[in-house]
């Protein structure tokens, strides 16, 4: 055996002994109460319908891009869906790339330079950090949600500074006070970047609105979660889309993103404006959820209105307990454990969808009651 297997041995072999091992496993048929398909545009025939009318429409019959978007991945359908989606979120520009995973990254590792400093949430996503751990930047991390840890952070930046954070927090689903820290952003001439991969759907386009767009220097969006697809937009200037396109090198050493990804998203959006219904049905199944629950001091809500709701079990052990114990009652709920999360907020994370039904939520609510209340 070489070094290297030696080493890839001990590193997996330690994960099994910490009980955080990670093994791919085949979909599960159970009640889903774990994807991020909030509005059901993943598993929607009518969307499908409407995918393959588009392509049938358009005439293209590649089955790839055949290259990056800088030689031969590039067309006029594509350049045509950014400005569509960038009007729609009210921003000057956008450019899409494959994954919100090579949004985050190719921003932060190409646009803070030596000597400038970016600041992020200490919950922030892992494209986030390490975008930014590519960066010559200066680092540094605030408490989560917390104006003042963000201000001391602040006072510390040199260089052009920008600041990292989710409208929407895929772990805990929870928001930060937006128009606080764009106030502080601006106070210490910062540029704020928000990631709005959990807002948009349940938010409309998301909670960075028409009256805040303006004062904030970038977005992310993804495609992947509500919308129902795969890949991600970075929305803000012109400026930005220009430098992105000469410098971002998960956009320019890429293959761009097929025909028929590119139509999903553009069917989705246009699902997206005629989906009130499942916006409010989601709504409501959030509200059934948390008025269902009943709260434990020993296992704790965290404070949520989105459709991610963490229960947090405070251990590997009890977290992969109840998620079993959930999922033997037919309910795909998975457990989030360390080092995923911080060692003590181990959770399991529920997340709701338009498309439960009141019997399965209620299900699940009364599951829940019962094993964290036997105790």
């Amino acid at each position: 055996m070489s070094s290297s297997e030696t080493f890839i041995k001990k590193k997996l072999e330690e994960r099994r002994l910490a009980g955080t091992y990670r093994a791919l496993k085949p979909k599960s048929t159970l009640v889903d109460f774990c994807s991020n398909d909030y509005l059901g545009f993943a598993r929607s025939s009518v969307l499908k319908s409407k995918i393959e009318q588009e392509i049938k429409n358009i005439g293209i019959i590649t089955n790839g891009s055949t290259g990056s978007r800088l030689l031969s991945g590039n067309s006029a359908y594509i350049e045509d869906l950014e400005a569509y989606i960038a009007s729609l979120h009210k921003s000057e520009a956008g450019l899409i790339f494959n994954s919100g995973y090579d949004a985050n990254v190719g921003l932060f590792s190409s646009l803070p330079q030596r000597g400038d400093t970016i600041i992020t949430d200490e919950l922030i996503h892992a494209s986030i950090i390490d975008g930014a751990r590519l960066s010559y930047a200066n680092r540094y991390i605030f408490k989560h949600n917390n104006l003042q840890s963000l201000e001391e952070k602040l006072q510390h930046a040199k260089g052009n500074c920008y600041i990292a954070i989710e409208s929407v927090y895929s772990m805990d689903g929870d928001t930060p006070p937006l128009d606080e820290i764009i106030t502080l952003a601006e106070k210490y001439n910062a540029n704020l970047i928000v990631d709005e991969a959990h807002a948009v759907g349940l938010y409309g386009f998301g909670l960075i609105d028409e009256k805040l767009q303006n004062r904030v220097f970038a977005r992310v969006v993804t495609f992947g979660k509500a919308l129902g697809c795969h890949g991600a937009i970075l929305l803000g200037s012109n400026l930005l889309k220009e430098y992105l396109v000469n410098f971002a090198r998960s956009f320019i050493y890429t293959t761009a993103a097929s025909f028929h990804q590119i139509a999903s998203v553009k069917m989705a959006y246009l699902q997206l404006l005629q989906s009130p219904t499942e916006i409010e049905q989601l709504r409501g199944n959030i509200t059934l959820f948390k008025q269902n629950v009943i709260r434990n001091n020993i296992y704790p809500l965290i404070n949520s209105d989105s459709a991610i709701q963490c229960l947090i079990l405070g251990s590997n052990e009890k977290t992969k307990e109840i998620a079993a114990q959930l999922q033997d009652a037919g309910l795909d709920v998975r457990p989030i454990l360390s080092p995923t999360v911080l060692q003590g907020s181990e959770r399991v994370r529920i997340c709701l969808h338009a498309f439960n039904t009141e019997d399965e939520i209620t299900l699940l609510t009364t599951t829940i009651n019962k094993l964290i209340n036997a105790e």
